[in-house]
């Protein structure tokens, strides 16, 4: 049965970003903004973080959090699992190539970010309790009208599931198992193993969770900062600690980006290069697939340019500087180029590699606060999905279902969790893009009118 359904997800994961050009419409649309947009966003991004640390804030905007707390919020799901796993599963799979589209992918994902969180803030709507709420279903419903209704369900339906934890309580179950086993504090039998440690996540998840948005927001607006600081200064110590290899890897990474790449188990071409750095951007900074939209549209403003801006900075620094910095570690290693280690254990064997006991350490810490604030924040989505489609009193009753799978989750295969999470990002996105690409003309006046009216001040 679970054969059946694994292939299932397999078959209908690659279906969806290859043949059926889900890559086309997010990196096309992404390219879209940035030449729609004519880069005036990226000139502004001493402004974006002006706006981060508060200096706009008004406490009688509409909204429910603030600029920082929002992009924590975003942030604290964006930069985990994927960060770790998703760049090792992408070189494992794909090649050192991967990690420069996924550099690709970031940037026209920071343009795609400012037109969908912008627009997020533009057209709010409220819910069955009447609270303001952000999000592509509320940006399809009052910006294109209810004939496209449709589009709000479809995503509303792929983010019940594609908000699930799966991949974040697999790979953090992964990681400590592994951890228990080097230190012969493992059960004997790895199943009830991993059942426990499920258990366990699933009990600290759901004492933040049940607090609702404001606890995850405070809880990840002073967790994510600290969990990326040592995060990067761990790996930009290995970096440098390498340096005079570090011309060789880039040339390796552009060359394999273009010309394929040998991979564990043979040899990939261009296409499945590409296809894998899609991929793991997509659901490491998750431009163009709508979460975002939701956490940033709590934002206490009535200026949707600004939380656009302030959006922006997500890719950047989850892609452009996370995901490069466990790009390098890994491709420093040369365990990349075998089959023994997967995903999470792949870059935990680098860091091992190059810091020791040191670098273990690290590694379950990071991947431990990386994935538990990605689990606050996926279940904040999840909430605002089902709260759309069934009525916010609904609510409680998804985090019940989510708690459940977790501990599910701790137990599946790492193909069956990757490939849900990618079918199901794949299904958020067509709707995100389709809404961003026929409203943004909307974003262009605003952004007009607002970076005017800046100038002006100055």
């Amino acid at each position: 049965m679970m054969d059946l359904i694994n292939n299932f997800f397999t078959d209908f994961a690659n279906f969806i970003w290859g043949d059926f050009g889900v890559p086309n419409l997010v990196i096309g649309g992404g390219i879209f903004f940035l030449i729609y947009s004519k880069l005036t966003p990226f000139r502004y991004f001493k402004h974006a973080f002006d706006i981060l640390w508060g200096k706009y804030d008004n406490p009688d905007d509409e909204g429910q959090i603030t600029h920082f707390q929002a992009l924590s919020t975003a942030l604290s799901s964006t930069v985990g699992i994927g960060n770790i796993a998703g760049v090792a599963i992408a070189i494992s799979l794909g090649g050192p190539g991967a990690l420069f589209w996924m550099w690709i992918s970031a940037i026209v994902g920071m343009a795609t970010k400012f037109f969908t969180c912008s627009l997020g803030i533009m057209f709010r709507g409220y819910d069955s309790e009447n609270e303001l709420q952000g999000g592509p279903m509320y940006v399809i419903e009052q910006g294109m009208g209810k004939k496209f209704k449709f589009l709000s369900y479809w995503f509303s339906i792929a983010g019940l599931i594609g908000c699930l934890s799966l991949l974040q309580v697999n790979q953090l179950t992964q990681i400590l198992s592994d951890q228990l086993v080097k230190y012969n504090l493992n059960i004997n039998d790895a199943f009830y193993m991993d059942l426990t440690i499920g258990i366990i996540i699933a009990m600290i998840v759901s004492v933040v969770i049940f607090g609702g948005l404001q606890r995850i927001a405070d809880v990840a607006s002073k967790l994510v900062p600290f969990m990326v600081l040592i995060y990067l200064l761990s790996g930009l110590f290995i970096v440098l600690s390498n340096i005079a290899a570090i011309p060789s890897i880039f040339n390796l990474i552009f060359v394999s980006a273009f010309k394929g790449s040998a991979v564990a188990g043979g040899f990939v071409g261009t296409a499945v290069v590409i296809s894998q750095g899609f991929r793991r951007a997509a659901f490491s900074n998750e431009a163009g697939m709508g979460t975002e939209v939701m956490a940033i549209g709590a934002a206490k403003t009535n200026e949707p340019i600004r939380s656009g801006l302030v959006a922006m900075l997500g890719p950047f620094i989850d892609t452009i500087l996370v995901c490069s910095i466990t790009g390098l570690v890994i491709l420093l290693s040369n365990d990349w180029t075998g089959t023994q280690f997967e995903g999470v254990s792949l870059t935990q064997k680098a860091f091992s590699n190059h810091l020791g006991i040191v670098g273990d350490f690290i590694l379950v810490f990071s991947v431990a606060t990386f994935a538990l604030s990605t689990m606050f924040g996926y279940s904040y989505y999840g909430c605002k999905c089902a709260s759309y489609l069934f009525g916010a009193g609904s609510k409680v009753y998804y985090r019940m279902f989510y708690i459940f799978t977790l501990v599910i989750g701790s137990v599946l295969s790492l193909d069956l969790a990757v490939n849900i999470v990618d079918s199901m990002f794949a299904l958020m996105a067509i709707p995100t893009m389709i809404s961003a690409l026929y409203l943004s003309p909307h974003i262009k006046k605003e952004a007009k009118r607002y970076f005017a009216s800046l100038e002006g001040e100055n």
